[in-house]
């Protein structure tokens, strides 16, 4: 089995193209502008839209329409091209960790984001899947079958470690169901410390560097997560909000820094919550280091908009908000640990993502420090 895969990313990726259909309306004619700059006046304003119509960004049933002022009829089929992008650097390089014939389990590096969205549509642990399973099928005269793998859960961009993937339909499906189970005890009144793990066919455990130090050696977090509007998050933040849905972390504290006034910990999250881990230690007071989004109480550090330069970008968008969002890496959140309940072999499977240095106990480092030494000695001695 391969250890690493991965393509290096092109300069520019293949840009989008948007469909929609014109529906029935009622009201008094509508131009292709009015169109536009109303259903989706969160991509770019009314002076963005002009300008992506006079570039000929914009068919209006197979031909290119520039006249803004265009009258659109009942099931015109309109299609939206955004023009290619360079997007922000990545890492491209991902670790095999586990796979089998209906699983793949990676080591994902920070800062590369699972999933397409917002600016990041090819630079994606998605893409490398499609382009590794592009070049096997290549290597085997297109006579491979194997189904595409697809990410069951996310990690956010800056969190590294195990990110699993499904192979198969069946697998797919149970993964799914592994990680809805396991949210829907949360809030169960029977349920204590010490139950957590217990009928769970799936433990996810995650590192931490946290700021500040933690005074309890461990720390059960029940605080509700929700939705909140903020500026360049078109479906809202994930914030601490008392009418949120439930969620669980389970904090150890594995050293603290008093000096760099920092403590390590080790996180085992029940529920799935969007940057549970994030806003979970924001909560109690102690915010990821790095982290350059959630602040104390498990809510953003700005709420004011603000925008680059007031401009357009080249295609008529809007500049991106120097505000922080969910998205921006800098705090050290690694996804250590993955215990499973295989989806069909019917045993247990464990997959582990060796730390960053950061993320390591001080007796973990000089245990691999030791073993670095002792290889480099036994490699002299040969």
């Amino acid at each position: 089995m391969e250890e690493t895969f991965g393509e290096p990313w092109p300069e520019l990726n293949d840009g989008l193209a948007y469909k929609d259909v014109f529906p029935h309306s009622n009201t008094a004619s509508t131009t292709l502008v009015e169109f536009y700059s109303t259903k989706y006046n969160n991509s770019a304003p009314l002076e963005g839209w002009l300008q992506r119509i006079r570039n000929g960004q914009i068919m209006v049933d197979g031909q290119v329409v520039k006249d803004p002022d265009t009258i659109l009829r009942e099931g015109s089929k309109l299609v939206y091209h955004r023009l290619p992008w360079r997007e922000s650097d990545a890492p491209y390089l991902l670790e095999v960790l586990f796979e089998d014939d209906d699983l793949i389990a990676l080591n994902k590096p920070s800062g590369l984001q699972v999933l397409p969205g917002g600016l990041f549509q090819q630079r994606t642990v998605l893409t490398q899947l499609q382009w590794r399973a592009s070049k096997k099928a290549s290597s085997s005269c297109g006579l491979s079958q194997e189904p595409l793998p697809a990410p069951v859960h996310r990690l956010g961009r800056g969190t590294s470690g195990i990110l699993l993937c499904a192979k198969s339909k069946l697998a797919k499906a149970r993964l799914a169901a592994y990680f809805a189970d396991g949210t829907s005890t949360i809030g169960n009144k029977r349920e204590t410390n010490m139950d957590l793990g217990v009928k769970r066919r799936i433990t996810k455990i995650y590192r931490a560097l946290a700021s500040g130090i933690i005074d309890k050696d461990e720390v059960v977090i029940t605080q509700p997560i929700g939705l909140m509007r903020y500026p360049g998050v078109a479906n809202g933040l994930y914030v601490a909000s008392p009418s949120g849905k439930p969620a669980l972390s389970k904090v150890d504290v594995l050293e603290r820094d008093v000096r760099g006034n920092c403590t390590l910990v080790e996180v085992e999250i029940q529920s799935g919550r969007p940057h549970q881990i994030r806003i979970h230690l924001s909560f109690i007071g102690h915010s990821l280091i790095g982290d350059p989004l959630y602040d104390a109480g498990g809510h953003p550090k700005c709420l004011k908009s603000e925008l680059g330069d007031g401009g357009f970008a080249e295609d008529g968008g809007y500049q991106r908000p120097m505000n922080p969002v969910p998205g921006d890496c800098g705090y050290y959140l690694h996804a250590h640990r993955l215990v499973l309940h295989h989806p069909t072999a019917g045993k247990v499977i464990e997959i582990t993502a060796a730390l960053p240095s950061i993320l390591q106990t001080q007796d973990e480092a000089n245990q691999k420090e030791h073993a670095t030494q002792s290889d480099t000695a036994e490699a002299v001695c040969e």
